[in-house]
């Protein structure tokens, strides 16, 4: 191995320390770092930069929504309503779901149906944090509702970045779903007492998520071709392409629609995974 692949790899390894060093240490201790004698060699973290700790975030998965040891949907919720996003077309709006960061971009996932409405001179993304950012359609699948937006790292600030999360994805938690098991389904909806704004979810909330119950996790629903998560919970207008998650906060599904029988309909995740590798190199 040449010298350039050591120093590459020493220098993410370097990075990796310095997160870690920052994430435990007190604010107060960063901050008396600035009163160092001039004299004295700098310390460790003086040295990265703000896109080296973001980088170094995502390394560590300090990004990805936390999850809870037992189940409590309620307390799952606070962790998960930072993933939801509004997605905003003029006149037509759904939700969607920060699926994945990169070192190069934030990756939403929401339905098909909701990006027939998308015009890339209006639309636009707005996030729990009070961020609105244009994106671009990464992918539409052929087979599946489901639809894939991308937006720059560059249209943030790295300040911003750190500030986001996207959903934990775990195949095994998905695998142990049956029948009657707690779900809850979480995604925007319009606030007619904001003179029809979007209503964007967050953590000091607690009416814009809805408790159900698996019914089926594999059942065929007519209204959309397919085999979907059938729910026995809610959903309003607006929550397409929202997220479905088990009491911990698993993202195990995204909403495609419900009915007023309290019914609900959602793209499994190992769906939505597999459709994902088709456009994650793009």
């Amino acid at each position: 191995m040449n010298k350039g692949v050591w120093s590459g790899i020493a220098r993410r390894l370097y990075i990796l320390v310095c997160v870690s060093v920052l994430a435990l240490m007190p604010r107060s201790a960063v901050y008396a770092q600035e009163t160092r004698d001039v004299s004295e060699p700098p310390h460790l973290i003086q040295t990265v930069t703000e896109k080296d700790i973001y980088d170094g975030m995502l390394e560590l998965g300090l990004l990805e929504n936390k999850v809870l040891d037992e189940p409590d949907s309620r307390k799952a919720y606070e962790n998960t309503a930072g993933c939801i996003v509004s997605v905003n077309m003029g006149k037509a709006y759904g939700s969607g779901v920060v699926w994945d960061m990169t070192p190069e971009r934030v990756i939403i996932v929401t339905n098909k149906h909701v990006l027939e409405y998308w015009n890339k001179f209006i639309s636009y993304v707005c996030f729990p944090q009070g961020y609105y950012l244009d994106a671009q359609i990464l992918g539409i699948s052929e087979d599946h509702d489901i639809g894939f937006l991308s937006i720059d790292v560059s249209a943030f600030e790295y300040s911003e970045l750190e500030t986001l999360c996207y959903v934990k994805k775990d195949m095994g938690a998905y695998e142990k779903m049956k029948s009657g098991d707690e779900i809850y389904c979480l995604g925007t909806e319009l606030n007619k007492d904001v003179n029809d704004k979007t209503f964007i979810p967050s953590a000091d909330t607690a009416d814009n998520f809805y408790i159900g119950n698996v019914g089926d996790m594999e059942r065929y629903i007519d209204e959309f071709g397919e085999t979907m998560i059938y729910g026995l919970g809610y959903a309003r207008a607006g929550m397409s392409g929202g997220g479905t998650f088990d009491a911990k906060g698993n993202f195990i599904g995204m909403i495609s629609g419900g009915t007023t029988n309290g019914e609900t309909a959602s793209v499994p995740l190992p769906v939505i995974m597999q459709e994902y590798e088709k456009f994650a190199e793009y």
